[in-house]
């Protein structure tokens, strides 16, 4: 009989009837002991309190049972209502998928018999996307074969580098059309300061300039 028998086994509690030996008694009782002091071993002082009061390594597994399955239940709800409000706000396509499958693995973790399987899992994710991936998302969806979660999560990485790449052209077409306008105002300025000026700052003209030479045949100003 090893430890299991009294623990969780087919001798949970000591021998009765024709099997109740004295030495059937004493090695149950021997086994019992080893194994509740393997079990209290294992439990934080905090645990212990709720296993005190137990007369058997059965009793206190049992116990330990009930009260983990509680905690593991309000662990699973905590997770399940995670994930259900789950929205990828200012994380990358990566950063959100790997939230994702860490809360759906730790889910799965906890309730085996209902696991999620990728395609709740892509549900959930394109629940949660930004809006600017619903077009591109939707196509997805028409389309005959539909892509693994791994499939998916590249087209929707493809699609981020290239918002990203196409945000920096915008960026840089503005900049050159601020320099550009720039470069029109300040022609314009220049324009409006006036026509040519002569070499003493006042502004004039050719016909200006010539009526202050004389001719030098009649004497007279205006030509030469």
């Amino acid at each position: 009989m090893d430890l299991w028998d009294v623990v969780g086994g087919s001798n949970t509690s000591p021998p009765t009837g024709d099997a109740a030996t004295a030495e059937a008694t004493k090695e149950w009782t021997r086994k019992n002991a080893k194994a509740e002091f393997a079990l209290k071993r294992s439990i934080s002082s905090g645990v212990f309190e709720h296993v005190s009061r137990c007369t058997s390594a059965s009793s206190i597994w049992q116990a330990l049972d009930r009260l983990f399955n509680k905690k593991n239940e309000a662990r699973l709800q905590l997770l399940e209502n995670e994930l259900a409000n789950a929205k990828q706000g200012e994380s990358s396509i990566s950063e959100f998928f790997i939230k994702v499958k860490n809360i759906c693995s730790e889910i799965n973790s906890l309730n085996p018999e209902e696991s999620i399987s990728d395609a709740q899992l892509k549900r959930f994710i394109i629940r949660g996307l930004r809006p600017e991936y619903t077009p591109f998302v939707t196509s997805v969806q028409g389309w005959a074969t539909q892509p693994s979660l791994e499939e998916f999560e590249n087209l929707l990485a493809s699609q981020e580098s290239l918002a990203v790449q196409m945000a920096g052209v915008k960026i840089h077409d503005d900049s050159g059309s601020a320099f550009v306008a720039r470069r029109q105002q300040n022609f314009k300025a220049k324009s409006n300061d006036g026509g040519p000026r002569n070499n003493d700052g006042h502004e004039g003209s050719s016909k200006g300039d010539k009526k202050k030479f004389k001719c030098y045949r009649c004497g007279k100003l205006g030509h030469f």
